[in-house]
């Protein structure tokens, strides 16, 4: 009898591809996302292919939203960008508690 491997299903799927552009710290955009969890002016949490994305600044502003292609947009003062991992548990709680207070 095989085993069952609960990651068998992830290998066969593919990669989307996960790319991200900055212009000028003014304008970023990111593909390969699936999922906005939540945005603000000073904060947006992105749900993409290679984990959750955190991008920081000022006067942020979702310029474009295409979830069906994974396309976003956002324009604003770009201060930070920081992926959120396995390895960064308390990382990633303290923000997610911020956000579900």
């Amino acid at each position: 009898m095989e085993g069952y491997d609960k990651n068998q299903n992830l290998r066969n799927q593919p990669q989307v591809e996960h790319n991200v552009k900055i212009w000028n710290r003014r304008n970023i955009e990111i593909s390969g996302v699936k999922e906005v969890d939540s945005f603000d002016s000073e904060e947006f949490l992105l749900q993409t292919s290679m984990g959750y994305l955190v991008v920081r600044g000022q006067n942020l502003q979702m310029k474009n939203l295409d979830l069906d292609s994974g396309l976003v947009s956002i324009k604003g003062k770009i201060y930070d960008m920081s992926y959120l991992d396995e390895h960064q548990g308390e990382k990633a709680k303290g923000l997610f508690s911020k956000l579900f207070k």
